[in-house]
């Protein structure tokens, strides 16, 4: 099976979706150099702009470490391939991605993801713990969203759009972490700062001492210490810096 080139989509889509492109593949990749995939078993979208409702999804089969900017399906809302591409589309794959891009017009970006510390998190029934300057950034905007099975099944997505309301960040309970952004940019911090609270809260409890709760107060106050975090930006403060370090490591997302 051949590839499609990249002159040969570049000549299919505005500059603005090639752009679009070269983000996503990034993040794909970044996903990926950060030790956050599952084989090829997860997904990250992105929302097309214009008023079809397109978006751009990963190549089933194609580890993230492989996917480029050409590779990348554009597809509907139904996951019908919108561009013709010779890799194949996972439609179960997307049913919470369309599900989340349907009801949040305000979100370019759904990614998603299955790390070890992630579910463990997710199977306990506490949930996020908070314990860490980290698990206070996601308490301030986090939803839950029971496990029923392999989430293949439309009739599953009036419940998960209702769970997960206007949150950015949504755990999948006995499944995974779900991150949603306005840019890949912030879908991709929130997800860095998201996969570190279960990793700090796993090895924390590992240690078996009593743990200190951050004052309920200081969650209340966090979205304005992100802001003066980050200047203000959100992700794209700190996207130039992964893309340079992307880069040093293999530039061929861009193709």
């Amino acid at each position: 099976m051949n590839a499609t080139s990249q002159s040969e989509v570049q000549k299919l889509v505005s500059a603005e979706e090639w752009q679009l492109r070269v983000d996503l593949a990034a993040c794909y990749r970044l996903v990926a150099l950060y030790g956050w995939s599952d084989l090829v078993f997860t997904h990250i979208s992105a929302r097309v702009p214009g008023p079809e409702h397109h978006f751009l999804i990963n190549p089933y089969g194609l580890m993230f470490d492989e996917i480029t900017a050409s590779s990348l399906i554009k597809v509907d809302k139904d996951c019908n391939k919108v561009i013709d591409s010779p890799y194949p589309v996972n439609p179960a794959g997307f049913v919470i991605h369309s599900a989340i891009h349907a009801a949040r017009e305000d979100i370019q970006c759904v990614l998603h993801t299955h790390t070890r510390a992630g579910i463990a998190v997710s199977a306990q029934t506490n949930g996020v713990l908070p314990i860490s300057q980290q698990s206070t950034f996601v308490l301030a905007s986090l939803a839950y969203h029971d496990y029923e099975g392999v989430a293949f099944r439309d009739d599953e997505k009036p419940r998960l759009q209702a769970d997960m309301g206007n949150a950015n960040y949504l755990m999948l309970r006995n499944h995974g972490l779900l991150t949603v952004g306005k840019t890949i940019a912030d879908a991709f911090l929130s997800m860095y700062t998201f996969e570190n609270t279960c990793q700090i809260q796993i090895a924390a409890q590992a240690g078996g001492g009593e743990l200190t709760q951050v004052d309920p107060r200081i969650v209340e106050g966090v979205g304005h210490a992100m802001k003066v975090q980050t200047g203000g930006l959100g992700g794209v403060f700190v996207w130039p810096s992964l893309i340079r370090k992307l880069d040093r490591v293999d530039p061929s997302y861009k193709n």
